[in-house]
């Protein structure tokens, strides 16, 4: 896990993008976490290299040629190794060779770069969490089908 402070120019760069593309079907937050996911995006940049792509299914072309959709979530706390990161059941079907995890904290000062696992792997490894259940390990109320793995199973690179 590595944090990165959040430039002035990332959050203006994330706004804009933000504005730019309004709400997308299905958001879970209604478009309140695209400045968060843009922030999300750049951080992965600053990581892993490569070129940003506003896609549907990838963010970022790895210098390897490999594509990363980049999963971003809110957060008031530093993340713990045995925090989960998750993709939602309707993005299972993305185009793309990794998942990248990151948090950004709610007043957007500082980021997390978690780790990246690979898409096929991740289908097998995850656990499959159904809406409305209640995660025993967190207690927190699943807003959406998604499959969950820990932030300590993640791999550093693609």
């Amino acid at each position: 896990m590595k944090e990165l402070v959040i430039t002035p120019e990332m959050l203006v760069e994330a706004r804009d993008k933000a504005v730019e593309m309004g709400q997308l079907y299905n958001s879970i937050t209604r478009g309140a976490g695209n400045i968060a996911g843009f922030i999300g995006e750049a951080i992965a940049q600053k990581v892993l290299g490569g070129t940003l792509f506003n896609t549907y299914d990838y963010d970022l072309i790895h210098p390897s040629g490999s594509l990363i959709d980049v999963k971003t979530k809110q957060t008031g706390y530093v993340p713990l190794e045995t925090y989960d990161c998750s993709i939602a059941d309707l993005n299972t079907k993305q185009d793309c060779d990794y998942y990248c995890f990151v948090r950004v904290k709610n007043d957007f000062s500082v980021g997390w770069y978690l780790g990246v696992y690979d898409k096929q792997q991740y289908l097998q490894d995850a656990v499959f969490m159904q809406k409305g259940t209640i995660d025993p390990s967190n207690g927190y109320v699943v807003k959406s089908d998604c499959w969950n793995i820990k932030i300590s199973q993640l791999k550093e690179h693609p």
